[in-house]
């Protein structure tokens, strides 16, 4: 009977947190410009539920891998160690903290199903559950990868996800792909079903992002949210005017117009920013919160 009392008193506890999991959040990136603060502060502020680390730019085909953390710290002096108070930080507060691989910059591919097994290794043990001798980032184990793949071809992505979700820790996959459907480089990626989270980057896209009116964005938005199977869906925008060629949407703009048509989806999982420096610029995310 003691058993089951205390089990019904952490019924509601757990409940909680089962909701908390999957209560609509803000993603940002994070990394790419050295004047943004630290992920820490990042953290901290209490805005954001996801922080994408950008970016590892090169890997695959044979290539040693390289991270650029921009400003903030030089890999190749191993400085970027100090990162993991940081990221336990985050992680300490609930904020799943990911790799994000690509950008929009850099030498990246895979050539094969092997070097696409390759690649998993090497982040399993320099970023995540695994051990190595050289862990860029310190020994903190970040929760997932981040697919913002947006140079090269689209092979082995596929067969890189599948990887990343055998291992016996549970890897978040998320991606960010660009509005048009399907994405042209992670598609096939995304048709393995086994993605998360999946920030659509409804900027510079003319064809599918906001226009003045809802309607491209919505036509798109509905498209993405009944193809493909990933556990939430998010509205990735630029975080100002100057942090994207076009796409950007004012404040009250998206809370007025947009969002509520977007939160009818079951999918719907919040906004993702562009990025933590034009952010902190601009004041989006501290404007927006409240109403993601």
């Amino acid at each position: 009977m003691a058993e089951f009392i205390s089990l019904l008193f952490l019924f509601p506890f757990l409940f909680h947190l089962s909701q908390a999991s999957t209560r609509p959040g803000i993603s940002i990136y994070w990394g790419q410009n050295g004047n943004e603060g630290t992920l820490a502060e990042t953290c901290a502020t209490g805005r954001f539920s996801y922080v994408n680390v950008a970016f590892l730019i090169k890997f695959g085909s044979g290539q040693t891998p390289e991270l650029n953390l921009a400003g903030h710290c030089n890999p190749s002096a191993n400085t970027c160690t100090g990162i993991t108070s940081d990221i336990r930080s985050c992680q300490k507060r609930g904020i799943k903290v990911m790799l994000s691989l690509g950008g929009g910059i850099g030498n990246y591919s895979l050539s094969s199903k092997e070097d696409a097994r390759n690649v998993s290794r090497y982040l399993w043990n320099n970023f995540l559950g695994g051990r190595s001798a050289a862990r860029p980032l310190g020994d903190a184990v970040l929760d997932g990868i981040d697919f913002d793949i947006e140079l090269g071809s689209a092979q082995h992505y596929d067969d890189l996800a599948r990887y990343l979700s055998l291992y016996r820790r549970k890897v978040y996959l998320t991606a960010a792909p660009q509005c048009p459907f399907p994405d042209r480089l992670v598609g096939g990626a995304l048709n393995t079903g086994l993605f998360d989270f999946v920030w659509i980057q409804f900027y510079n896209n003319p064809p599918c992002q906001y226009n003045g009116n809802v309607t491209n964005l919505r036509n798109s938005w509905e498209r993405w949210t009944t193809s493909i199977k990933a556990k939430r869906i998010f509205l990735g925008l630029p975080a100002a005017p100057q942090a994207a060629g076009s796409g950007f949407i004012p404040a009250d703009v998206l809370t007025s117009e947009v969002l509520p048509v977007l939160k009818s989806s079951r999918k719907y999982g919040g906004v993702m920013l562009w990025s933590k420096f034009w952010d902190d610029q601009s004041g989006y995310s501290t404007a927006i919160k409240n109403s993601v």
